[in-house]
């Protein structure tokens, strides 16, 4: 594991030194976006909406919207100013019982390392947490985002618990709360039974993610079935092949328009130019050699120019 934070308790007059690692993985099956014919990679740019220039990661802050449409834009020393005092600092506020806490609250779980000589005071909080069965209430900042947290012991570990501010916390505003619904006591004991009968210890290791285990076989199915794309692995010159394109798509419309004073359309102008006969009669398989690249304005230009040769043949 790595660390994602390094810091300290703050335990009364005792500070204690610890790293920060995340407690929870997901195993979910990622996908990327594809083309769906070859299989490559769909890639996106950082564009910016005004201009339409292609920006730079270093070159990009975050903005805060107004009311009026008007942004509020912050770099990175805005940010490192601010006076955030749990930014290297997990301050103990108070000490609850873990029941007061209603777990809609919890956010994500981190475990604590003590960090250097720090094994000891980690111990004493450690078990002075489990002797008085009780977790404590704190706050830290990560990512330039100051949380609640809750920090409680887990076999030998302190675990840390970020939770939710309280305005964060949604009300379930339903309509049927304000109706008057009543339930049948013979139904109410039956839902009783019920419960009754399905109680039992929890352990997680009885239970599956079925959708993953499904996904998981539907893939090895395809791979044991040859259903693979073989993808070629391609340079990173997408703008390179933007411009190359837009070069090519230029040339293609000066070619049907007719005009000669575009680089691309200059080669076509010096292949022109040794006809002796009928000039302008030439200018007509110079721009279809060069929008040869499309089929079907180069069939468009042949029909056009079966008049001109049945001309010759006669001449």
């Amino acid at each position: 594991m790595r660390s994602i934070w390094r810091g300290a308790v703050s335990f009364g007059l005792v500070s204690i030194g610890v790293k920060l690692y995340s407690a929870t993985e997901d195993k979910d099956i990622r996908f990327h976006q594809v083309h769906v014919t070859d299989g490559g990679r769909i890639k996106y740019k950082r564009v910016c909406s005004i201009d339409g220039e292609d920006v730079e990661y270093s070159d990009i802050a975050k903005g805060y919207e107004l009311p009026d449409g008007q942004v509020v834009v912050l770099t990175d020393e805005d940010f490192e100013d601010l006076p955030l005092a749990t930014r290297r600092e997990i301050e103990v506020l108070e000490f609850v019982d873990q029941s007061e806490i209603d777990p809609i609250m919890f956010e994500k779980t981190y475990y604590l390392e003590p960090d250097g000589p720090a094994a000891r005071p980690y111990v004493l909080l450690r078990e002075a947490l489990e002797n008085a069965g009780q977790i404590a209430i704190t706050k830290i900042a990560i990512r330039q985002r100051e949380s609640l947290a809750a920090l409680r012991v887990r076999d030998g570990v302190l675990v840390l618990h970020t939770m939710r501010w309280p305005d964060e916390i949604r009300r379930p505003d339903f309509a049927f709360l304000d109706e008057d619904i009543s339930v049948r006591p013979q139904e109410l004991k039956m839902a009783e039974a019920l419960i009754a009968s399905m109680t039992g210890e929890f352990d997680p290791g009885e239970f599956s993610d079925d959708y993953r285990e499904a996904m998981t076989a539907l893939l090895e199915a395809k791979q044991s079935g040859g259903e693979v794309q073989q993808v070629p692995e391609v340079a990173d010159e997408g703008a390179a092949v933007v411009d190359l394109m837009s070069a090519l798509r230029r040339s293609v419309e000066a070619a049907r328009g007719g005009s000669s004073d575009t680089a691309e359309t200059k080669p076509a102008a010096k292949k022109a130019a040794p006809a002796k006969k009928a000039p302008a009669k030439k200018a007509a398989p110079a721009k279809k050699t060069t929008a040869a690249a499309e089929k079907k304005p180069a069939a468009k230009k042949a029909a056009a120019d079966k008049p001109t040769k049945r001309a010759r043949r006669s001449a």
